[in-house]
C-alpha cells in the first residue's frame, strides 16, 4: 500500500524533475571558484553536494555550465513519412501488421510499436470498422423472427 507522502503531487504525476537554471549553476560555480568548497557551496544554495561536484567538474573540463539537452530524439521512420502517410491515405483500413508487411516489402525496417508511435505523432488513429463485427457481448444479438411473430412485435 502506498504511504501518504504525496509522491504523485510532488513529481507532477510522475514527470521528470526540471533541470536547475543556468543562473543557479553559475552562482554555485562562482562561489567555488572564489574559494568555497563544493560542499559549502551546495549547502549555501540548498542543492545536493553531488550536483555541485558535477557542475564544477564539467565547468573546469569544458568551460560551460548549462544543462545537457533533454529529449528530442527522432524516429527513423520520419525519413519514410511520405511513404507511410501515402500508404494509409490510399488504404485507410490497413492494420498495423499490414503496414509493417508493406514496409518490409520496401526494405523499411520497423516494429509494431515504432509504427504505432509514428502514427500517433501524426494524429492518425486506427478505428474498428462496424463491418468488422468484433467481439460482442453474448446473448445480446437480435431476437429470432419466430419469437417476434408470436409476441406481436415486428
Amino acid at each position: 500500500m502506498r504511504e501518504s507522502i504525496g509522491i504523485d503531487s510532488l513529481l507532477g504525476s510522475w514527470t521528470m524533475p526540471r533541470a536547475y537554471s543556468a543562473d543557479m549553476r553559475e552562482r554555485v560555480i562562482a562561489r567555488v571558484e572564489s574559494g568555497a568548497s563544493r560542499r559549502e557551496a551546495a549547502e549555501y544554495y540548498d542543492i545536493s553536494a553531488s550536483a555541485a561536484v558535477i557542475w564544477v567538474k564539467c565547468f573546469r573540463a569544458t568551460g560551460r555550465c548549462s544543462a545537457k539537452p533533454r529529449g528530442g530524439s527522432t524516429s527513423r521512420l520520419e525519413a519514410h513519412a511520405d511513404f507511410l502517410l501515402a500508404l494509409v491515405e490510399e488504404q485507410p483500413d490497413l492494420t498495423l501488421d499490414e503496414v509493417i508487411c508493406a514496409m518490409h516489402r520496401h526494405k523499411i525496417p520497423g516494429s509494431r510499436t515504432a509504427v504505432w508511435r509514428f502514427f500517433q505523432r501524426h494524429k492518425i488513429t486506427f478505428k474498428k470498422s462496424a463491418a468488422g463485427g468484433g467481439a460482442g457481448t453474448r446473448g445480446r444479438g437480435a431476437r429470432s423472427a419466430a419469437l417476434d411473430a408470436r409476441t406481436g412485435h415486428v
